[in-house]
């Protein structure tokens, strides 16, 4: 420690100059201190600690409990065709393998947390293993998902797509030996959303070159319930996509769609506009009022050009 603390003092004496070892030099991070955005560091105070350590406790706290209608179905039934019995249902499968997706656990860790929650309720119920687990998951029929009773309403439906891209053994060929490989395929994901619960009420799966408004019969077929509202973005306008939501929902659903910029009504739009005319003529002319568009925004400043060219400048003098 004597030595190297000689060595230091002796660098210093070598190297001239104080600026060398100014505060910037050993504290990168403040080199630019002076030109740095100047945020006020925001500052809580709890007022009410008890609340805040309760609340702190809930975090931790775990209930879990399992229906009786699920231990009634805990064990399979029996097959009546050649083969081994399977001992659990697909009922059990399935709740320990949500509770393991839920908790991320592996097999053997939610063999274990069953096991004890079997325990801590007094049900006398055998876990499935971790290598039934395994083996039950492959090919597990999931129940379909039933929507409540209180989810029986009009939907306000969003529609949208996205890109998935696939991939496969030509990205590892491509990156690791930098070989040229066949061209990357892509799917097409199409969804329908009920934009007041969020659930997604519809899906569809479609190679890149289905365009949004091909693939949107397919997604209305899957609604079993009423729509009360259609929101979509430019890419689903057209004369097509509205006369199939008229079919599918009626005249009443409202529908909105953005037409794009180089929208154009149609021949019939001066006598029986139609919703989408009626989007259009708002766009470029504005708000409708009593049946014709408003065109005072666009005739004032005429009418204030012609007056001002018929009126006589104020310096000349008057004949």
């Amino acid at each position: 420690m004597a030595q190297l603390g000689r060595v230091a003092w002796i660098g210093a004496d070598l190297i001239p100059g104080d600026r060398f070892w100014s505060q910037d030099i050993w504290m990168p991070h403040k080199f630019n201190e002076d030109r740095r955005h100047k945020i006020a560091k925001q500052k809580f105070k709890v007022t009410n600690w008890a609340a805040y350590n309760e609340s702190l406790r809930q975090r931790g706290d775990l209930t879990v409990w399992v229906s009786d209608e699920a231990l009634s179905q805990w064990s399979a039934q029996r097959r009546t065709s050649r083969g081994g019995q399977p001992k659990y249902s697909d009922l059990a499968i399935t709740m320990c393998l949500t509770v393991r997706v839920v908790y991320e656990l592996p097999l053997r860790q939610t063999q274990g947390l069953m096991r004890s929650i079997a325990a801590l309720m007094g049900v006398e119920i055998t876990v499935p293993d971790f290598s039934t687990l395994s083996r039950r998951s492959k090919g597990l029929a999931l129940p379909p998902v039933r929507r409540r009773a209180a989810c029986w309403r009009p939907v306000h439906l969003v529609v949208d797509s996205t890109g998935l891209k696939v991939f496969g053994e030509g990205e590892w060929l491509e990156n690791k030996h930098k070989i040229k490989v066949k061209p990357k395929r892509w799917r097409k994901r199409h969804l329908g959303l009920d934009l007041v619960s969020g659930e997604i009420v519809c899906s569809d799966l479609t190679t890149d070159d289905v365009g949004d408004p091909t693939a949107l019969s397919d997604l209305m077929g899957q609604i079993d319930g009423p729509v009360g509202k259609f929101i979509a973005d430019g890419a689903y306008d057209g004369a097509a996509t509205r006369d199939l939501l008229t079919t599918r929902l009626g005249e009443i659903v409202e529908v909105i769609i953005p037409p794009p910029k180089t929208a154009v009504a149609s021949s019939q739009s001066a006598l029986n506009p139609t919703v989408r005319d009626r989007h259009i003529a708002e766009i470029e002319n504005g708000p409708m009022e009593d049946g014709h568009w408003a065109e005072t925004q666009s005739q004032e400043p005429r009418q204030s050009e012609d007056r001002s060219k018929n009126r006589r400048p104020s310096s000349q003098p008057d004949d």
